[in-house]
């Protein structure tokens, strides 16, 4: 095992919301770079953009309940030398605005960051209508678009640093509720470079998870070892651009895949890890995601396993891979 908190499998493990690891990140990054600044959709408390607005009030803009105008004005702020970030909710931004991200930002290859918070299914109460399961999607079909999903607070901290100083656009996607530290300090993040975080002798089977999954991955990992079954789990943070080198020599230890994430499995990390392999080395692949359904309201616990991202789900999907490996 590599760069994971030691308590990772403990009832007691630290949380923290990974929303929380950006707001830390951007205030470290405003005091590294002048340049730095922050737009927010009437939703900084949210966000965690509060604490760089009280720090940086100069260099924080509110743009009120208007995600198109924010894309627009960030844009305009990147041509002029600044290093924007942009945050609202992810179903709104990129949800909302993602024409205005397109041509405004994409298109122009502006140097903007968004900020997609409260993504994934762990709004729970504020229902399907708030339940952004398709951002993946839609941001990393965008051609200069690079696409982030850190799986834990500490981890978002290092990407939110990384982001500011990569030159280009980017996105960040950000759970709301609390979720256990996986990584440590002194975990390494590099933007496109996958962490593999257990590799036992002679793995079955390779579970890929980005975000909240990550942790679930580990635990459907722990279970499956006590059943006499190896499998290897890669935090693969960087959704775009995939780690080709890491994910293809991983595969081939194993020639069977899991991908694990929170999101539509239609476009989404799972997809990516595909198409990727389905040109260099196909192997057999099963998806725990979301197929092709809408969120609804309950508690996040309930709704991860109502719609099948449970640590038993992934467990179920590693068996059946390795089924089909087999013949």
């Amino acid at each position: 095992m590599i760069n994971l908190n030691p308590k990772i499998y403990d009832n007691d493990v630290e949380q923290e919301a990974i929303r929380v690891g950006f707001g830390r990140g951007l205030v470290k990054a405003g005091e590294k770079d002048k340049n730095v600044v922050a737009l927010c959709a009437d939703l900084k408390e949210s966000t965690k953009v509060e604490d760089f607005a009280k720090k940086f009030p100069e260099r924080f803009v509110e743009m009120g309940v208007a995600e198109q105008n924010m894309a627009g004005v960030a844009s305009g702020m990147a041509a002029m030398g600044k290093i924007p970030f942009m945050a609202s909710y992810a179903i709104f931004s990129p949800g909302r605005n993602w024409e205005h991200i397109r041509t405004t930002i994409c298109y122009n290859n502006a140097n903007v960051k968004v900020v997609g918070a409260h993504a994934g299914l762990n709004v729970g109460p504020d229902g399907g209508s708030h339940q952004m399961l398709e951002d993946i999607a839609l941001t990393r079909v965008l051609p200069n678009m690079i696409v982030v999903a850190p799986c834990d607070a500490l981890e978002a901290e290092k990407a939110t640093l990384a982001i500011a100083k990569h030159v280009g656009p980017a996105y960040i996607r950000l759970a709301r509720e609390k979720s256990p530290i996986v990584t440590t300090e002194e975990s390494e993040f590099e933007i496109g470079k996958a962490s593999v975080l257990v590799e036992p002798e002679n793995p079955e089977a390779i579970i890929i998870a980005c975000g909240l999954m990550v942790h679930r991955a580990l635990l459907a990992a722990r279970k499956l070892e006590r059943e006499g079954i190896k499998v290897s789990v890669i935090n693969n943070h960087t959704i775009k651009p995939l780690d080709q080198v890491t994910v293809l020599e991983s595969v081939k230890k194993t020639n069977a895949v899991v991908t694990c994430e929170e999101h539509q499995i239609a476009g989404g990390m799972g997809s990516a890890v595909a198409e990727f392999l389905a040109q260099t080395y196909p192997v057999p692949i099963e998806f725990v995601g979301v197929a092709n359904r809408f969120g609804q309201s309950g508690t996040p616990a309930e709704l991860m396993e109502h719609y099948g991202l449970g640590v038993d789900d992934i467990v179920e999907a590693v068996k059946k891979v390795i089924i089909r490996k087999n013949g």
